[in-house]
């Protein structure tokens, strides 16, 4: 009984030890970091995104800080749009149209984001024609937290849609300024509907 006992210390305590000294191995070198690195301010492909890979990057997936710089960029542009646009283009009409206004821009917010989930980024960034993209984003199908390298190494595609959705709320948004108090609501909706697919998805 006391042999097992012993036998059992003995494998228990040789396995942690066993491990401590395989680990500094599976660490990254120098040169592994400064190759992230590198890539990482570059904002190039990573020594693991080409084929036949010399080295394997310590970094997974998108970039530490830059979905989170997009994400806030993203955040800014949209308060540009609502409130900000919103307000100053209140400001500058008759004070009976201003809810006017600002549910014009609060229209085309909404209007635009399920245009361009729908078609719209698909239109804008993936494959197709000359003139336009392919229905390949469709829906965001295949949008997901992966880089796409098309555009970028290091930013999700997925924020970075979030983040080209804020352009296209905003654009047509700047229209409002030049027919305030001039159309209706719905014929807003129908005209920001139209010149997205005639001017901003090509």
């Amino acid at each position: 009984m006391m042999r097992l006992f012993l036998l059992t210390a003995v494998i228990a305590f040789s396995s942690p030890l066993h491990a401590q000294t395989s680990s500094p191995s599976a660490s990254p070198s120098l040169e592994q970091r400064v190759a992230d690195l590198e890539a990482y301010v570059n904002n190039s492909a990573r020594g693991a995104d080409s084929a036949n890979a010399p080295l394997v990057s310590n970094i997974s997936g998108p970039g530490p800080a830059s979905n989170a710089w997009m994400m806030t960029c993203a955040a800014l542009v949209l308060f540009m749009t609502l409130p900000g646009l919103a307000l100053f283009y209140g400001g500058l009409v008759r004070a009976k149209n201003v809810l006017s206004v600002l549910a014009q821009c609060l229209g085309i917010a909404g209007l635009v984001t399920i245009l361009w989930w729908m078609i719209g980024y698909s239109l804008v960034f993936s494959h197709g024609s000359p003139f336009i993209g392919g229905l390949k984003f469709a829906f965001l199908r295949g949008v997901d937290g992966r880089p796409n390298s098309d555009y970028s190494y290091w930013v999700s595609q997925n924020v970075f849609a979030m983040y080209q959705l804020m352009f296209a709320i905003i654009t047509p948004a700047l229209i409002i300024g030049a027919v305030a108090e001039r159309m209706k609501f719905a014929a807003v909706l129908v005209f920001v509907g139209v010149w997205m697919f005639v001017v901003y998805f090509p």
